[in-house]
Protein backbone atom coordinates (compact mmCIF):
# COMPACT_ATOMS: atom_id res chain seq x y z
CA UNK A 1 0.00 0.00 0.00
CA UNK A 2 2.77 2.65 0.70
CA UNK A 3 4.50 1.57 -2.82
CA UNK A 4 1.23 1.68 -4.77
CA UNK A 5 0.34 5.08 -2.08
CA UNK A 6 3.66 6.40 -3.44
CA UNK A 7 3.63 5.48 -7.34
CA UNK A 8 0.36 7.60 -7.04
CA UNK A 9 1.46 10.36 -5.58
CA UNK A 10 4.05 10.96 -8.15
CA UNK A 11 1.94 10.36 -11.28
CA UNK A 12 -0.44 12.72 -10.02
CA UNK A 13 2.57 15.53 -9.47
CA UNK A 14 3.61 14.59 -13.39
CA UNK A 15 0.37 14.88 -14.06
CA UNK A 16 0.31 18.79 -12.69
CA UNK A 17 3.31 19.54 -14.28
CA UNK A 18 2.64 18.52 -17.60
CA UNK A 19 -1.24 20.38 -17.33
CA UNK A 20 0.87 23.27 -15.94
CA UNK A 21 3.61 22.75 -18.58
CA UNK A 22 0.89 22.75 -21.25
CA UNK A 23 -0.98 25.51 -19.87
CA UNK A 24 2.03 27.95 -20.13
CA UNK A 25 2.38 26.86 -23.49
CA UNK A 26 -1.68 27.64 -24.44
CA UNK A 27 -1.10 31.14 -23.03
CA UNK A 28 0.98 32.27 -26.25
CA UNK A 29 -1.92 31.47 -28.55
CA UNK A 30 -2.81 34.16 -30.83
CA UNK A 31 -1.18 37.59 -31.64
CA UNK A 32 -1.22 40.45 -29.56
CA UNK A 33 -2.92 43.51 -31.04
CA UNK A 34 -3.83 46.75 -30.60
CA UNK A 35 -7.95 48.67 -30.19
CA UNK A 36 -6.90 52.36 -29.57
CA UNK A 37 -4.55 52.64 -26.23
CA UNK A 38 -4.96 49.05 -24.97
CA UNK A 39 -3.45 45.85 -26.17
CA UNK A 40 -5.70 43.29 -26.53
CA UNK A 41 -5.12 39.65 -26.99
CA UNK A 42 -7.69 37.32 -28.67
CA UNK A 43 -10.07 40.18 -28.55
CA UNK A 44 -9.74 40.86 -24.94
CA UNK A 45 -7.87 43.62 -22.77
CA UNK A 46 -3.90 42.24 -22.30
CA UNK A 47 -2.26 43.65 -19.36
CA UNK A 48 1.56 42.71 -18.12
CA UNK A 49 4.56 42.72 -16.20
CA UNK A 50 7.68 42.06 -18.34
CA UNK A 51 11.73 42.18 -18.45
CA UNK A 52 14.52 43.02 -20.42
CA UNK A 53 17.11 40.21 -20.93
CA UNK A 54 19.43 41.55 -24.34
CA UNK A 55 21.52 38.72 -23.68
CA UNK A 56 19.45 35.55 -24.43
CA UNK A 57 20.55 34.99 -28.55
CA UNK A 58 24.24 35.58 -27.13
CA UNK A 59 24.16 32.82 -24.41
CA UNK A 60 22.56 30.48 -26.52
CA UNK A 61 24.89 30.42 -29.50
CA UNK A 62 26.85 28.17 -27.27
CA UNK A 63 24.25 25.13 -26.39
CA UNK A 64 26.45 24.13 -22.97
CA UNK A 65 25.01 27.68 -21.71
CA UNK A 66 21.00 27.42 -22.82
CA UNK A 67 20.11 25.93 -19.38
CA UNK A 68 20.70 29.95 -18.24
CA UNK A 69 18.01 30.81 -20.63
CA UNK A 70 15.76 28.23 -20.07
CA UNK A 71 16.49 29.05 -15.81
CA UNK A 72 15.43 32.59 -16.30
CA UNK A 73 12.55 31.99 -18.90
CA UNK A 74 11.56 29.38 -15.93
CA UNK A 75 11.84 31.57 -13.17
CA UNK A 76 10.35 34.58 -14.93
CA UNK A 77 7.22 32.67 -15.33
CA UNK A 78 6.95 31.86 -11.73
CA UNK A 79 7.20 35.74 -10.85
CA UNK A 80 3.99 35.99 -13.46
CA UNK A 81 6.10 37.81 -15.97
CA UNK A 82 5.26 37.38 -19.16
CA UNK A 83 6.60 39.64 -22.06
CA UNK A 84 10.69 39.62 -22.34
CA UNK A 85 12.61 42.02 -24.36
CA UNK A 86 15.63 40.75 -26.18
CA UNK A 87 18.35 41.17 -29.05
CA UNK A 88 18.01 39.65 -32.53
CA UNK A 89 20.73 41.05 -33.75
CA UNK A 90 24.62 40.78 -33.29
CA UNK A 91 27.01 42.72 -36.30
CA UNK A 92 30.07 41.91 -36.63
CA UNK A 93 32.57 41.44 -33.36
CA UNK A 94 32.09 38.02 -31.43
CA UNK A 95 29.83 35.47 -31.56
CA UNK A 96 27.86 37.65 -34.42
CA UNK A 97 24.81 37.16 -36.05
CA UNK A 98 25.51 38.90 -39.49
CA UNK A 99 29.06 38.47 -39.79
CA UNK A 100 29.04 40.88 -42.67
CA UNK A 101 26.41 42.24 -44.53
CA UNK A 102 24.14 39.36 -45.77
CA UNK A 103 26.49 36.47 -44.10
CA UNK A 104 25.23 35.07 -40.93
CA UNK A 105 26.73 32.45 -38.48
CA UNK A 106 23.73 29.57 -38.66
CA UNK A 107 24.63 28.34 -35.15
CA UNK A 108 24.00 32.35 -33.67
CA UNK A 109 20.45 32.02 -35.27
CA UNK A 110 20.01 28.61 -33.72
CA UNK A 111 20.47 29.92 -30.36
CA UNK A 112 17.56 32.81 -31.55
CA UNK A 113 15.74 29.98 -32.39
CA UNK A 114 15.91 27.92 -29.27
CA UNK A 115 15.38 31.64 -27.38
CA UNK A 116 12.30 31.67 -28.77
CA UNK A 117 11.29 28.22 -28.41
CA UNK A 118 11.55 28.49 -24.78
CA UNK A 119 9.81 31.70 -24.21
CA UNK A 120 6.85 29.59 -25.57
CA UNK A 121 7.38 26.78 -23.49
CA UNK A 122 6.94 29.05 -20.80
CA UNK A 123 4.00 31.47 -21.82
CA UNK A 124 6.64 34.43 -22.40
CA UNK A 125 6.06 36.89 -25.21
CA UNK A 126 8.82 37.97 -26.96
CA UNK A 127 9.71 41.76 -28.55
CA UNK A 128 12.69 40.86 -30.51
CA UNK A 129 14.59 44.40 -31.61
CA UNK A 130 16.36 44.78 -34.84
CA UNK A 131 19.33 46.27 -34.55
CA UNK A 132 20.89 49.01 -31.58
CA UNK A 133 21.87 53.01 -31.94
CA UNK A 134 25.32 51.90 -30.09
CA UNK A 135 28.44 49.96 -31.06
CA UNK A 136 27.49 47.08 -28.43
CA UNK A 137 26.73 44.30 -30.55
CA UNK A 138 27.51 45.85 -33.77
CA UNK A 139 24.85 48.11 -33.95
CA UNK A 140 24.36 51.27 -35.97
CA UNK A 141 28.36 52.14 -35.83
CA UNK A 142 29.07 48.54 -37.63
CA UNK A 143 26.65 49.01 -40.50
CA UNK A 144 28.54 52.29 -41.12
CA UNK A 145 32.17 50.73 -40.45
CA UNK A 146 30.61 48.09 -43.13
CA UNK A 147 29.91 50.29 -45.95
CA UNK A 148 32.92 52.48 -45.28
CA UNK A 149 34.70 49.43 -45.88
CA UNK A 150 33.28 48.73 -49.27
CA UNK A 151 34.09 52.32 -50.73
CA UNK A 152 30.91 53.68 -49.71
CA UNK A 153 31.35 57.83 -49.05
CA UNK A 154 30.09 58.02 -45.70
CA UNK A 155 30.18 61.32 -43.41
CA UNK A 156 29.53 60.06 -39.53
CA UNK A 157 27.37 57.62 -38.20
CA UNK A 158 24.14 59.15 -38.83
CA UNK A 159 24.39 58.22 -42.24
CA UNK A 160 22.95 55.05 -41.51
CA UNK A 161 19.77 56.74 -41.70
CA UNK A 162 20.15 58.69 -45.02
CA UNK A 163 22.88 56.02 -47.10
CA UNK A 164 20.42 54.41 -49.60
CA UNK A 165 23.76 51.12 -49.21
CA UNK A 166 23.77 51.09 -45.36
CA UNK A 167 19.33 51.11 -45.42
CA UNK A 168 19.81 48.24 -47.65
CA UNK A 169 22.29 46.24 -45.27
CA UNK A 170 19.45 47.27 -42.48
CA UNK A 171 16.68 46.02 -44.61
CA UNK A 172 18.61 42.92 -45.83
CA UNK A 173 18.90 41.99 -41.74
CA UNK A 174 15.14 42.32 -40.63
CA UNK A 175 13.98 40.07 -43.93
CA UNK A 176 16.20 37.67 -42.37
CA UNK A 177 14.81 37.71 -39.65
CA UNK A 178 11.18 38.19 -40.06
CA UNK A 179 11.46 35.30 -42.42
CA UNK A 180 13.49 33.28 -41.01
CA UNK A 181 12.01 29.40 -39.87
CA UNK A 182 12.74 28.29 -36.50
CA UNK A 183 14.55 24.88 -36.57
CA UNK A 184 13.30 23.96 -33.84
CA UNK A 185 9.42 24.67 -33.77
CA UNK A 186 9.20 24.98 -37.68
CA UNK A 187 7.47 27.91 -37.30
CA UNK A 188 8.31 30.98 -39.25
CA UNK A 189 9.09 33.75 -37.28
CA UNK A 190 6.40 36.01 -39.10
CA UNK A 191 4.12 33.15 -37.91
CA UNK A 192 5.09 32.86 -34.56
CA UNK A 193 2.41 34.44 -31.76
CA UNK A 194 4.93 33.76 -29.60
CA UNK A 195 6.68 36.86 -31.02
CA UNK A 196 4.42 40.25 -29.62
CA UNK A 197 6.44 42.70 -31.22
CA UNK A 198 9.48 43.80 -34.25
CA UNK A 199 11.35 47.06 -32.35
CA UNK A 200 13.08 48.64 -35.19
CA UNK A 201 16.30 49.94 -33.08
CA UNK A 202 17.29 50.38 -29.49
CA UNK A 203 17.68 53.71 -28.46
CA UNK A 204 17.91 55.38 -32.17
CA UNK A 205 19.72 58.86 -32.00
CA UNK A 206 20.61 61.39 -34.55
CA UNK A 207 22.98 64.05 -33.27
CA UNK A 208 23.11 65.75 -36.76
CA UNK A 209 19.45 66.24 -36.75
CA UNK A 210 17.29 66.89 -33.07
CA UNK A 211 14.25 68.09 -34.77
CA UNK A 212 13.88 64.58 -35.35
CA UNK A 213 12.98 64.84 -39.13
CA UNK A 214 15.84 62.25 -39.90
CA UNK A 215 14.78 60.19 -38.04
CA UNK A 216 10.74 60.53 -39.01
CA UNK A 217 12.09 59.95 -42.61
CA UNK A 218 14.06 56.44 -41.50
CA UNK A 219 11.29 55.15 -39.79
CA UNK A 220 8.66 55.38 -42.08
CA UNK A 221 10.05 53.84 -44.64
CA UNK A 222 11.44 51.18 -42.38
CA UNK A 223 8.28 50.54 -40.75
CA UNK A 224 6.69 50.18 -44.44
CA UNK A 225 9.06 47.59 -45.25
CA UNK A 226 8.90 45.57 -42.36
CA UNK A 227 4.46 45.88 -42.48
CA UNK A 228 5.17 44.61 -46.15
CA UNK A 229 6.88 41.40 -44.85
CA UNK A 230 4.88 41.04 -42.00
CA UNK A 231 1.22 42.23 -41.09
CA UNK A 232 0.53 40.04 -38.05
CA UNK A 233 3.14 41.01 -35.42
CA UNK A 234 3.14 44.73 -33.83
CA UNK A 235 5.98 47.23 -34.45
CA UNK A 236 7.46 49.77 -32.44
CA UNK A 237 10.40 52.11 -32.88
CA UNK A 238 12.28 51.28 -29.65
CA UNK A 239 12.41 54.55 -28.58
CA UNK A 240 13.31 56.10 -25.40
CA UNK A 241 10.79 59.03 -25.16
CA UNK A 242 12.94 62.12 -26.24
CA UNK A 243 10.94 64.89 -27.60
CA UNK A 244 11.81 67.08 -30.56
CA UNK A 245 10.30 69.67 -32.52
CA UNK A 246 6.75 68.92 -32.81
CA UNK A 247 5.45 70.86 -29.84
CA UNK A 248 8.55 72.71 -28.62
CA UNK A 249 6.84 73.64 -25.26
CA UNK A 250 7.80 69.63 -24.13
CA UNK A 251 11.09 69.89 -24.94
CA UNK A 252 10.93 71.26 -21.32
CA UNK A 253 10.20 67.60 -20.52
CA UNK A 254 13.67 66.26 -21.46
CA UNK A 255 16.44 66.04 -19.31
CA UNK A 256 18.26 69.65 -20.58
CA UNK A 257 19.10 68.28 -23.77
CA UNK A 258 17.70 66.22 -27.47
CA UNK A 259 18.81 63.07 -28.64
CA UNK A 260 17.20 63.91 -32.17
CA UNK A 261 14.26 61.90 -31.51
CA UNK A 262 10.79 63.16 -31.47
CA UNK A 263 7.84 61.30 -29.51
CA UNK A 264 5.05 62.50 -30.93
CA UNK A 265 5.80 62.54 -34.79
CA UNK A 266 8.09 59.08 -34.78
CA UNK A 267 5.11 57.86 -33.43
CA UNK A 268 2.38 59.15 -34.97
CA UNK A 269 3.58 56.84 -38.29
CA UNK A 270 1.17 54.60 -38.93
CA UNK A 271 2.76 51.46 -39.38
CA UNK A 272 4.68 51.98 -35.73
CA UNK A 273 1.63 50.23 -33.42
CA UNK A 274 2.62 51.40 -30.57
CA UNK A 275 4.96 53.81 -28.10
CA UNK A 276 7.83 53.32 -26.03
CA UNK A 277 9.80 55.22 -23.24
CA UNK A 278 12.90 54.26 -21.19
CA UNK A 279 14.09 56.22 -17.96
CA UNK A 280 17.30 56.13 -16.04
CA UNK A 281 17.39 59.52 -13.83
CA UNK A 282 20.32 58.28 -12.11
CA UNK A 283 22.19 58.43 -15.30
CA UNK A 284 20.53 61.88 -16.95
CA UNK A 285 20.50 63.84 -13.86
CA UNK A 286 23.49 62.53 -12.58
CA UNK A 287 24.57 64.49 -9.82
CA UNK A 288 20.62 65.32 -8.54
CA UNK A 289 19.39 63.68 -5.25
CA UNK A 290 16.95 60.84 -4.98
CA UNK A 291 13.89 63.28 -4.96
CA UNK A 292 14.72 65.64 -7.65
CA UNK A 293 15.09 62.26 -10.00
CA UNK A 294 11.85 60.50 -8.91
CA UNK A 295 10.17 64.48 -9.51
CA UNK A 296 11.59 64.25 -13.06
CA UNK A 297 10.52 60.10 -13.00
CA UNK A 298 7.09 61.52 -12.81
CA UNK A 299 7.39 63.94 -14.73
CA UNK A 300 8.40 62.38 -17.96
CA UNK A 301 5.84 59.33 -17.60
CA UNK A 302 2.58 61.65 -17.04
CA UNK A 303 3.94 63.39 -19.85
CA UNK A 304 4.61 60.26 -22.32
CA UNK A 305 1.18 58.87 -21.24
CA UNK A 306 -0.76 61.95 -21.78
CA UNK A 307 0.47 62.45 -25.59
CA UNK A 308 0.02 58.49 -26.18
CA UNK A 309 -3.57 58.87 -24.91
CA UNK A 310 -4.54 61.91 -26.31
CA UNK A 311 -2.22 62.83 -29.29
CA UNK A 312 -0.58 59.41 -30.54
CA UNK A 313 -3.67 57.34 -29.35
CA UNK A 314 -1.83 54.49 -29.20
CA UNK A 315 -0.39 52.17 -26.64
CA UNK A 316 2.66 53.01 -24.35
CA UNK A 317 4.59 50.53 -22.53
CA UNK A 318 7.60 51.75 -20.24
CA UNK A 319 10.32 49.32 -21.55
CA UNK A 320 13.15 50.05 -19.79
CA UNK A 321 13.36 50.91 -16.25
CA UNK A 322 16.31 50.28 -13.09
CA UNK A 323 18.05 50.97 -10.22
CA UNK A 324 21.90 50.61 -10.69
CA UNK A 325 23.99 49.13 -7.89
CA UNK A 326 26.63 51.70 -8.61
CA UNK A 327 24.49 54.53 -7.91
CA UNK A 328 25.27 56.84 -4.38
CA UNK A 329 23.63 55.09 -1.27
CA UNK A 330 22.20 52.21 -3.38
CA UNK A 331 20.93 49.30 -1.43
CA UNK A 332 18.46 46.77 -2.21
CA UNK A 333 15.85 48.69 -0.24
CA UNK A 334 16.36 51.72 -2.44
CA UNK A 335 15.97 49.10 -5.64
CA UNK A 336 12.96 47.57 -4.39
CA UNK A 337 11.45 51.12 -2.85
CA UNK A 338 12.26 52.44 -6.67
CA UNK A 339 10.83 49.69 -8.93
CA UNK A 340 7.57 49.35 -6.48
CA UNK A 341 6.95 53.05 -6.80
CA UNK A 342 7.19 52.81 -10.77
CA UNK A 343 5.09 49.81 -10.79
CA UNK A 344 2.38 51.80 -8.73
CA UNK A 345 2.18 54.08 -11.57
CA UNK A 346 1.90 51.64 -14.59
CA UNK A 347 -0.46 49.60 -12.28
CA UNK A 348 -2.64 52.91 -11.47
CA UNK A 349 -2.65 54.17 -14.77
CA UNK A 350 -3.44 50.65 -16.33
CA UNK A 351 -6.42 50.62 -14.48
CA UNK A 352 -7.54 54.09 -15.55
CA UNK A 353 -6.69 53.32 -19.34
CA UNK A 354 -3.27 54.12 -19.31
CA UNK A 355 -0.17 52.30 -19.67
CA UNK A 356 -0.48 48.12 -20.38
CA UNK A 357 2.63 47.03 -18.89
CA UNK A 358 6.59 47.78 -18.00
CA UNK A 359 9.75 46.08 -18.22
CA UNK A 360 12.70 46.42 -16.31
CA UNK A 361 16.25 46.61 -17.22
CA UNK A 362 17.09 43.90 -16.65
CA UNK A 363 16.90 39.97 -15.14
CA UNK A 364 20.05 37.60 -15.58
CA UNK A 365 21.01 34.04 -14.40
CA UNK A 366 23.44 32.89 -12.02
CA UNK A 367 26.75 32.53 -13.04
CA UNK A 368 26.50 35.84 -15.32
CA UNK A 369 28.85 38.08 -13.27
CA UNK A 370 30.84 38.97 -16.54
CA UNK A 371 27.55 40.71 -17.68
CA UNK A 372 26.47 42.69 -15.04
CA UNK A 373 25.86 46.68 -15.37
CA UNK A 374 24.93 47.57 -12.35
CA UNK A 375 21.09 46.86 -13.21
CA UNK A 376 21.04 43.19 -12.92
CA UNK A 377 18.44 41.05 -10.99
CA UNK A 378 18.82 37.06 -9.91
CA UNK A 379 15.29 36.38 -9.44
CA UNK A 380 16.88 33.13 -7.85
CA UNK A 381 18.83 34.96 -5.32
CA UNK A 382 17.17 38.09 -5.06
CA UNK A 383 14.08 37.11 -2.77
CA UNK A 384 13.05 40.98 -1.88
CA UNK A 385 12.63 42.21 -5.38
CA UNK A 386 11.87 38.86 -6.99
CA UNK A 387 8.93 39.35 -4.18
CA UNK A 388 8.44 43.16 -5.70
CA UNK A 389 8.23 42.12 -8.93
CA UNK A 390 5.90 39.12 -8.34
CA UNK A 391 3.23 41.62 -6.27
CA UNK A 392 3.10 43.56 -9.47
CA UNK A 393 2.73 40.53 -11.93
CA UNK A 394 -0.38 39.71 -9.86
CA UNK A 395 -1.46 43.27 -10.15
CA UNK A 396 -1.14 42.88 -13.51
CA UNK A 397 -2.60 39.71 -14.51
CA UNK A 398 -5.67 41.00 -12.28
CA UNK A 399 -6.89 43.31 -14.19
CA UNK A 400 -7.21 41.08 -17.65
CA UNK A 401 -9.59 39.74 -15.51
CA UNK A 402 -11.85 43.08 -14.66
Amino acid sequence: MVCSSRTSFFWGVFLLAALASEARVLQSSGFVQTRNTRFVLNGSPFFFNGFNSYWLMHISAEPSQRNKVSDVFQQASDAGLSVCRTWAFSDGGYQALQISPGVYDERVFQGLDFVISEARKNGIRLVLTLSNNYQDFGGRPQYVNWARNAGVQVNNDDDFYINPVIKGYYKNHVKRVITRVNTITGVAYKDDPTIMAWELMNEPRCQTDYSGKTLNGWIQEMGSFVKSLDNKHLLTVGMEGFYGDTLPERKTVNPGYQVGTDFISNHLIREIDFTTIHAYPDIWLNGKDDNAQMAFLQTWTMSHLADSRTIIKKPLIFAEFGKSSKDTGYSINARDSFLNSVYLDIYNTARSGGMSGGLVWQIMAEGMESYYDGYEIVLSKDASTTSVITQQSRRMTALDHK
